[in-house]
């Protein structure tokens, strides 16, 4: 009869374990990361139209400013 390796095989298993577990929590933080960036892009160009909008708004009228003409 042949001698099992039992625990030859759990530690296999184990280890796989691990390594699956070690990518999955990559995945996760490249997610995580990539959804940071994203929000960071997002408030950028929030900030920008705002800062457009804004200088917008300063420009002084020709009706307001010259009310003899």
């Amino acid at each position: 009869m042949a001698k099992s390796f039992y625990s030859f095989k759990k530690r296999q298993k184990e280890l796989a374990k691990k390594k699956k577990q070690e990518e999955k929590r990559q995945r996760k933080l490249e997610k995580k990361q990539r959804k940071l960036e994203q929000e960071a892009l997002a408030l950028e160009e929030n900030a920008d139209q705002s800062r457009d909008h804004i200088d917008d708004s300063d420009q002084p009228q020709d009706d307001l400013e010259n009310p003899e003409t």
